[in-house]
């Protein structure tokens, strides 16, 4: 079926060819190549149209769908009606050689193409029933870091096999970097050291990807910031830090150095909230008005751990107050809105408990004058 349609599209064109025949070859050409390409444009419209009507009642991922697939599948279809319309132009061999060439070309890049949205379509359908806009989002980041990492690898991938197997269309190329990798392993050697970071963040990106050492929205500590991993690249991690900056991290760093994931086994976090005050701040009254305060929070749930006096000093006590809550933006909040409200109440119930510096005042020795005015001498 598929050959007589393709004989009776040729028969057609051909007969616009002979049509023409009065200009010349490349002009008609021309003609016969833009008649092909125009109806397969059209004919993709129409059925892109008719596609578009029946999906649009149903889910919202069909739609999607279409729409990823619109651009390779409108390509796809020119390229076939280019090689049909091929042969009914009266082209020289030479010159009919080099467009199949680059037909040829054309259809690799385009599956490479496909490759990669088919990648995309299923890693988003994957994805779909995922949120992260939910307070135990744990699941869901380390599934969606999983496949986002592996579709940047696996992009890199597609890629390259795209490229190579492109390259290997031309006998020359091929020719070329056979015998220079097989004469001369030091330009095997230099290759191998230059490819050395791409390979490295590579294989870190699938190592990361099985192992998760760090998922989307964690929570970590790099180089002493502190922030979210915003974005995992196939090279490169994204930090969102506390201040709005962004730190750009290589992926291998994930895999080599030690850092802190606060978001590692859950959301919960533990925060410090410390006070310094003096020897006689009543701690039992600051553990109560603590776990008082916490309750009474409209930040989140929240619960106190301890309060306990953590140091001392020749100035003064250290009370330390561990809180915690359900993320580690909450547990944040939360322990700088339990300090300021904790200062309020010592101020207002407790002023004694702040810290303050004593002066002790000293007279002069014995038998002369008082060196504080208004004190009576010493007596004989």
């Amino acid at each position: 079926m598929w050959q007589e349609l393709s004989e009776s599209v040729r028969a057609k064109l051909s007969a616009i060819s002979r049509t023409v025949d009065f200009a010349p070859t490349w002009a008609v050409s021309i003609v016969v190549l833009l008649c092909a390409v125009a109806v397969a444009w059209l004919l993709h419209a129409a059925i892109l149209a008719a596609l578009g009507r029946a999906v649009r009642e149903r889910r919202s991922y069909l739609q999607s769908i279409l729409e990823a697939t619109k651009n390779p599948t409108r390509l796809g279809l020119l390229l076939i009606a280019i090689a049909i319309a091929l042969p009914a132009t009266p082209l020289e061999p030479g010159t009919a050689r080099a467009i199949g060439r680059m037909l040829a070309l054309a259809t690799i890049c385009l599956l490479g193409w496909i490759a990669a949205t088919a990648l995309r379509i299923g890693a988003n359908i994957y994805l779909m029933g995922y949120r992260l806009d939910v307070d135990d989002n744990l699941m869901a980041r380390k599934h969606i870091t999983q496949v986002r990492v592996l579709v940047r690898v696996l992009d890199t991938v597609i890629a390259l096999l795209t490229a190579g197997f492109a390259l290997m269309t031309f006998d020359e190329v091929r020719q070329y970097g056979v015998s220079l990798f097989a004469s001369a392993g030091v330009a095997g050697i230099v290759a191998g050291l230059a490819a050395r970071p791409v390979l490295s963040n590579l294989f870190a990106g699938v190592q990361l990807a099985v192992t998760q050492p760090i998922r989307i929205e964690d929570a970590v500590t790099v180089e002493n910031e502190y922030g979210w991993v915003e974005e995992i690249t196939s090279t490169y991690v994204v930090l969102r830090l506390w201040d709005q900056r962004r730190l750009i991290v290589p992926l291998s760093y994930f895999i080599e150095k030690p850092f802190y994931n606060w978001t590692r086994q859950g959301t919960n976090n533990i925060g410090t909230a410390a006070l310094f005050l003096d020897y006689s701040a009543p701690v039992d009254l600051i553990r109560q008005k603590a776990a008082e305060l916490v309750a009474q929070s409209k930040l989140g749930p929240g619960t106190v751990s301890s309060v306990q006096v953590a140091n001392t000093s020749p100035n003064g006590i250290e009370v330390r107050v561990l809180v915690s809550a359900g993320s580690a933006a909450i547990t944040a909040n939360l322990c700088a809105e339990l300090r300021e409200q904790l200062i309020g109440y010592l101020q207002r119930e407790h002023p004694h408990a702040l810290p303050h510096r004593r002066n002790e005042i000293v007279g002069k020795p014995w038998g002369g004058p008082s060196a504080a005015p208004g004190l009576p001498p010493p007596q004989d």
